[in-house]
């Protein structure tokens, strides 16, 4: 057997056929975390204080709470991407199976947890 068609390695394409879809996905998650962030830090700095009250209105606006929630899904899924690919480049072993589902459980219950911190933030009144 060879290395596969000439075609085959100039698409990329792997034994799982996947070939450059894995790299776009990464970038694309890494462009929206540079566009988010950035609007994240702008947004912040231009808070008149950074008192519980005055956060809270901020992300009681949904302005705020829906990009709050997209950084966190495109964090949470550009760190999965990476990780994955570097556990499956490093560990060769059966372990390797085992880090890549707890790597998938541990990315899914933070992105569950941020997610909810900021629904609750955004939905819940501030009494007192």
């Amino acid at each position: 057997m060879g290395d596969g068609t000439e075609i085959g390695r100039v698409r990329g394409l792997g034994s799982a056929h996947e070939g450059a879809h894995h790299w776009w996905r990464h970038r694309v998650t890494a462009g929206s975390n540079l566009f988010f962030l950035a609007w994240f830090m702008i947004s912040l700095t231009r808070l008149s204080g950074f008192d519980y009250g005055s956060v809270h209105s901020w992300i009681a606006s949904a302005w705020v709470a829906v990009p709050m929630i997209l950084l966190v899904i495109s964090t949470c899924w550009h760190a999965r991407i990476g990780l994955q690919t570097l556990i499956e480049d490093y560990q060769h072993d059966e372990s390797r199976v085992l880090a890549l589902v707890a790597l998938e459980y541990f990315l899914a219950v933070i992105a569950v947890t941020a997610i909810f911190a900021i629904l609750k933030a955004a939905l819940v009144t501030v009494t007192g």
